[in-house]
């Protein structure tokens, strides 16, 4: 198990609703790297409900989306885009069955087309949605000028963010 910087926290300008430290609004996700694996343990404020005591679906889509591109950054050392989010609610997510585990893995690639498996363990271990993200990748050269992909041993090393 290895923690995950963040290495976009110190562009200016950045917010990102799903992984922003800065935004008090927002998800404020981390990740952790685990075997094939990009997880990251998360407990939701109250504001994020949709029904009484319920996780709304838009929240949890956007778990899935966000882990999905930090898989991608991550295991394949470069950025892109969500071309379609295939989500499935499986279970309502109970706010008070948390903290919940988000997970996402690379399932398969053809060409610039990479198919990530994502899902949402609510705190008994019961998978409660899932998601099929195809991402569209980009070569790291792309990724860097359009993206701000970042070097990629910024994720891991607290030296190389200085």
């Amino acid at each position: 198990m290895k923690k995950i910087l963040n290495p976009y926290s110190t562009l200016d300008g950045y917010s990102c609703f799903g992984c922003s430290p800065k935004n008090s609004l927002g998800l404020q996700m981390n990740f952790i790297e685990e075997g094939d694996a990009v997880v990251c343990h998360w407990s939701p404020r109250d504001e994020f409900q949709g029904f009484p005591n319920t996780l709304h679906g838009g929240i949890q889509a956007t778990l899935l989306d966000e882990i999905a591109s930090w898989v991608i950054m991550v295991k394949l050392k470069t950025a892109g885009v969500t071309s379609r989010l295939d989500t499935r609610y499986l279970k309502p997510l109970k706010m008070t069955d948390t903290p919940i585990t988000i997970t996402a893995r690379i399932e398969g690639q053809r060409l610039n087309q990479v198919i990530v498996d994502a899902s949402i363990t609510n705190v008994h271990g019961v998978i409660c949605t899932t998601a099929r993200v195809t991402y569209a990748v980009f070569s790291e050269e792309v990724a860097r000028r359009r993206l701000y992909y970042p070097d990629y041993k910024r994720f891991f090393d607290e030296e190389a963010e200085k």
